[in-house]
Protein backbone atom coordinates (compact mmCIF):
# COMPACT_ATOMS: atom_id res chain seq x y z
CA UNK A 1 0.00 0.00 0.00
CA UNK A 2 2.73 2.66 1.42
CA UNK A 3 4.32 1.90 -2.29
CA UNK A 4 1.19 2.36 -4.20
CA UNK A 5 0.29 5.24 -2.00
CA UNK A 6 4.10 6.86 -3.12
CA UNK A 7 3.70 6.47 -6.98
CA UNK A 8 0.74 7.73 -6.58
CA UNK A 9 2.32 10.65 -5.41
CA UNK A 10 4.83 10.51 -8.26
CA UNK A 11 2.51 10.30 -10.72
CA UNK A 12 0.56 13.46 -9.51
CA UNK A 13 3.30 15.66 -9.39
CA UNK A 14 4.54 14.77 -13.18
CA UNK A 15 1.14 15.32 -14.65
CA UNK A 16 1.35 18.63 -12.39
CA UNK A 17 4.59 19.62 -13.73
CA UNK A 18 3.54 18.68 -17.60
CA UNK A 19 0.02 20.53 -17.50
CA UNK A 20 2.04 23.68 -16.51
CA UNK A 21 3.73 23.58 -19.56
CA UNK A 22 0.29 24.12 -20.86
CA UNK A 23 -0.81 27.08 -18.18
CA UNK A 24 -0.01 30.58 -19.60
CA UNK A 25 0.27 32.92 -16.90
CA UNK A 26 -1.83 36.44 -17.17
CA UNK A 27 -0.24 39.12 -18.55
CA UNK A 28 1.45 41.68 -16.43
CA UNK A 29 -0.85 44.92 -16.44
CA UNK A 30 1.31 47.94 -16.90
CA UNK A 31 0.47 51.69 -17.31
CA UNK A 32 -0.17 53.02 -21.10
CA UNK A 33 2.43 55.37 -21.92
CA UNK A 34 1.71 59.44 -21.54
CA UNK A 35 0.66 60.94 -24.69
CA UNK A 36 3.68 62.56 -26.85
CA UNK A 37 4.70 65.81 -25.95
CA UNK A 38 5.48 68.59 -28.42
CA UNK A 39 7.42 71.34 -27.12
CA UNK A 40 7.35 74.59 -29.07
CA UNK A 41 9.67 77.52 -28.48
CA UNK A 42 9.40 81.38 -28.93
CA UNK A 43 10.67 84.12 -30.90
CA UNK A 44 14.41 83.57 -31.87
CA UNK A 45 14.78 80.39 -29.67
CA UNK A 46 15.25 77.03 -30.51
CA UNK A 47 14.57 73.40 -29.20
CA UNK A 48 17.23 73.69 -26.32
CA UNK A 49 15.17 75.94 -24.39
CA UNK A 50 13.31 73.44 -23.41
CA UNK A 51 16.15 71.57 -21.50
CA UNK A 52 15.08 72.11 -18.20
CA UNK A 53 11.77 71.10 -18.31
CA UNK A 54 11.96 68.05 -20.54
CA UNK A 55 14.16 67.06 -17.87
CA UNK A 56 11.47 67.44 -15.44
CA UNK A 57 9.26 65.69 -17.55
CA UNK A 58 11.96 62.21 -17.72
CA UNK A 59 12.39 62.39 -13.99
CA UNK A 60 9.06 62.21 -13.20
CA UNK A 61 7.72 59.30 -15.40
CA UNK A 62 7.71 60.80 -19.55
CA UNK A 63 9.89 58.32 -21.36
CA UNK A 64 12.10 60.24 -23.76
CA UNK A 65 10.43 58.91 -26.66
CA UNK A 66 7.36 60.92 -25.31
CA UNK A 67 9.36 64.42 -25.62
CA UNK A 68 9.95 65.90 -28.66
CA UNK A 69 10.46 70.04 -29.42
CA UNK A 70 9.75 71.52 -32.89
CA UNK A 71 11.90 73.37 -34.09
CA UNK A 72 11.16 76.47 -37.30
CA UNK A 73 11.51 79.87 -38.49
CA UNK A 74 9.93 82.20 -35.86
CA UNK A 75 10.11 85.00 -38.65
CA UNK A 76 7.75 83.59 -41.11
CA UNK A 77 4.00 83.69 -41.31
CA UNK A 78 2.41 82.08 -38.41
CA UNK A 79 -1.36 80.90 -39.97
CA UNK A 80 0.19 81.09 -44.10
CA UNK A 81 3.49 78.60 -43.09
CA UNK A 82 4.10 77.70 -39.71
CA UNK A 83 0.78 76.28 -38.92
CA UNK A 84 0.51 73.88 -41.89
CA UNK A 85 4.44 72.87 -40.74
CA UNK A 86 3.46 72.24 -37.23
CA UNK A 87 0.28 69.91 -38.59
CA UNK A 88 3.06 67.73 -40.54
CA UNK A 89 4.99 67.66 -37.44
CA UNK A 90 2.09 66.41 -35.26
CA UNK A 91 1.73 63.67 -37.96
CA UNK A 92 5.03 62.49 -38.04
CA UNK A 93 5.53 61.82 -34.27
CA UNK A 94 2.04 60.45 -33.96
CA UNK A 95 3.15 58.25 -36.65
CA UNK A 96 6.17 57.77 -35.46
CA UNK A 97 4.95 57.15 -31.53
CA UNK A 98 1.71 55.05 -32.38
CA UNK A 99 -0.15 57.33 -30.47
CA UNK A 100 -3.47 58.78 -31.32
CA UNK A 101 -3.30 62.37 -29.96
CA UNK A 102 0.00 64.42 -28.52
CA UNK A 103 -0.12 67.13 -26.27
CA UNK A 104 1.60 70.63 -27.19
CA UNK A 105 3.40 73.16 -24.79
CA UNK A 106 4.35 76.28 -26.07
CA UNK A 107 6.28 79.72 -24.90
CA UNK A 108 5.34 83.09 -26.30
CA UNK A 109 5.68 83.45 -30.21
CA UNK A 110 4.80 79.61 -30.72
CA UNK A 111 1.48 80.06 -29.15
CA UNK A 112 0.55 81.68 -31.89
CA UNK A 113 1.12 78.64 -35.10
CA UNK A 114 -0.06 76.16 -32.63
CA UNK A 115 -3.12 77.77 -31.56
CA UNK A 116 -3.96 78.33 -35.72
CA UNK A 117 -3.75 74.45 -36.19
CA UNK A 118 -5.94 73.49 -33.56
CA UNK A 119 -8.63 76.47 -34.87
CA UNK A 120 -7.93 76.09 -38.56
CA UNK A 121 -5.86 73.61 -39.44
CA UNK A 122 -7.85 70.59 -38.21
CA UNK A 123 -6.09 69.76 -34.77
CA UNK A 124 -9.00 70.87 -32.70
CA UNK A 125 -11.25 68.97 -35.01
CA UNK A 126 -9.58 65.73 -35.96
CA UNK A 127 -8.73 65.25 -32.09
CA UNK A 128 -5.24 65.04 -33.15
CA UNK A 129 -4.48 67.09 -29.37
CA UNK A 130 -5.33 66.42 -26.16
CA UNK A 131 -4.12 69.25 -24.07
CA UNK A 132 -2.63 72.56 -25.63
CA UNK A 133 -0.71 74.62 -23.15
CA UNK A 134 0.57 78.27 -23.10
CA UNK A 135 3.48 79.59 -21.34
CA UNK A 136 3.71 83.54 -21.53
CA UNK A 137 2.12 83.65 -24.92
CA UNK A 138 1.29 86.78 -26.92
CA UNK A 139 -2.42 85.42 -27.55
CA UNK A 140 -4.13 88.94 -27.66
CA UNK A 141 -0.72 90.52 -28.62
CA UNK A 142 2.13 92.13 -26.79
CA UNK A 143 2.78 95.92 -28.37
CA UNK A 144 6.79 95.55 -27.63
CA UNK A 145 6.41 93.50 -31.10
CA UNK A 146 5.80 96.79 -32.69
CA UNK A 147 9.58 97.15 -32.26
CA UNK A 148 10.40 94.40 -34.64
CA UNK A 149 7.11 94.39 -36.87
CA UNK A 150 8.56 96.29 -39.69
CA UNK A 151 11.13 93.35 -41.13
CA UNK A 152 9.50 90.27 -38.85
CA UNK A 153 6.38 88.62 -39.98
CA UNK A 154 6.26 86.61 -36.42
CA UNK A 155 6.50 90.19 -34.91
CA UNK A 156 3.77 91.47 -37.15
CA UNK A 157 1.72 88.77 -36.32
CA UNK A 158 2.13 89.27 -32.29
CA UNK A 159 0.92 93.04 -32.79
CA UNK A 160 -2.35 93.45 -31.43
CA UNK A 161 -4.92 93.45 -33.61
CA UNK A 162 -2.95 91.95 -36.47
CA UNK A 163 -4.52 89.58 -38.94
CA UNK A 164 -3.90 86.60 -37.28
CA UNK A 165 -4.99 87.79 -33.78
CA UNK A 166 -8.44 89.29 -34.92
CA UNK A 167 -8.89 86.03 -36.52
CA UNK A 168 -7.64 83.66 -34.09
CA UNK A 169 -10.04 85.60 -31.16
CA UNK A 170 -12.96 86.77 -33.23
CA UNK A 171 -14.93 83.63 -32.22
CA UNK A 172 -14.31 80.53 -29.89
CA UNK A 173 -10.78 81.28 -28.57
CA UNK A 174 -10.29 77.29 -27.62
CA UNK A 175 -12.18 75.39 -29.99
CA UNK A 176 -12.93 71.56 -30.16
CA UNK A 177 -12.67 69.01 -26.97
CA UNK A 178 -9.24 70.23 -26.34
CA UNK A 179 -8.43 71.08 -23.07
CA UNK A 180 -6.18 74.41 -22.98
CA UNK A 181 -4.25 75.98 -20.08
CA UNK A 182 -1.78 79.24 -19.83
CA UNK A 183 0.74 81.09 -17.93
CA UNK A 184 1.52 84.47 -17.04
CA UNK A 185 3.53 86.44 -14.76
CA UNK A 186 3.26 89.93 -13.71
CA UNK A 187 6.64 90.31 -14.11
CA UNK A 188 6.73 89.28 -17.79
CA UNK A 189 9.25 92.17 -19.77
CA UNK A 190 7.93 90.82 -22.87
CA UNK A 191 3.91 90.32 -22.95
CA UNK A 192 2.46 94.11 -22.45
CA UNK A 193 -0.23 93.64 -20.99
CA UNK A 194 0.70 90.56 -19.43
CA UNK A 195 -3.19 89.61 -19.60
CA UNK A 196 -3.47 88.78 -23.52
CA UNK A 197 -1.77 85.66 -22.38
CA UNK A 198 -4.78 84.45 -20.82
CA UNK A 199 -7.85 83.20 -23.18
CA UNK A 200 -11.45 82.70 -22.70
CA UNK A 201 -12.43 79.39 -21.71
CA UNK A 202 -9.10 77.99 -20.45
CA UNK A 203 -7.42 77.36 -17.42
CA UNK A 204 -5.80 80.65 -16.67
CA UNK A 205 -2.85 81.01 -14.26
CA UNK A 206 -1.10 83.41 -13.04
CA UNK A 207 2.34 82.41 -11.63
CA UNK A 208 2.88 82.97 -7.75
CA UNK A 209 6.77 84.29 -8.30
CA UNK A 210 8.05 87.11 -10.62
CA UNK A 211 9.00 85.12 -13.63
CA UNK A 212 11.26 86.75 -16.42
CA UNK A 213 9.16 85.65 -19.78
CA UNK A 214 11.89 83.26 -20.37
CA UNK A 215 11.99 82.21 -16.25
CA UNK A 216 9.05 80.17 -17.14
CA UNK A 217 10.61 77.92 -19.12
CA UNK A 218 12.81 76.65 -16.04
CA UNK A 219 10.41 77.57 -13.40
CA UNK A 220 9.78 73.84 -11.49
CA UNK A 221 6.79 74.81 -9.85
CA UNK A 222 5.48 75.86 -13.65
CA UNK A 223 6.65 73.02 -15.21
CA UNK A 224 4.77 70.68 -12.03
CA UNK A 225 1.45 72.35 -12.86
CA UNK A 226 2.02 72.00 -16.91
CA UNK A 227 2.35 68.31 -15.94
CA UNK A 228 -0.76 68.32 -13.87
CA UNK A 229 -2.56 69.62 -16.47
CA UNK A 230 -1.38 67.22 -19.22
CA UNK A 231 -2.99 64.31 -17.08
CA UNK A 232 -6.61 66.18 -16.27
CA UNK A 233 -8.97 64.33 -18.50
CA UNK A 234 -10.60 64.96 -21.66
CA UNK A 235 -13.73 67.21 -22.06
Amino acid sequence: MRVLRRAFVVLLSVASSFLSLFVVAPAAVGHAPPDPVIFVHGRNAGPGVWGGMRADFSRNGYPEDRLYAWSYDTSQSSNEVLAGRFAAYVDEVLARTGATRVDVVAHSLGSLPTRWYLAFGGGAAAGRVGHWASLAGPNHGTSLAWACALWDQGCRDMTPGSYMLRKLNSGDETPGSVRYATWRSSCDEQIAPVESTALAGAVNTRTANCLKHNDLLADGEVARQVRAFLTTGPQ
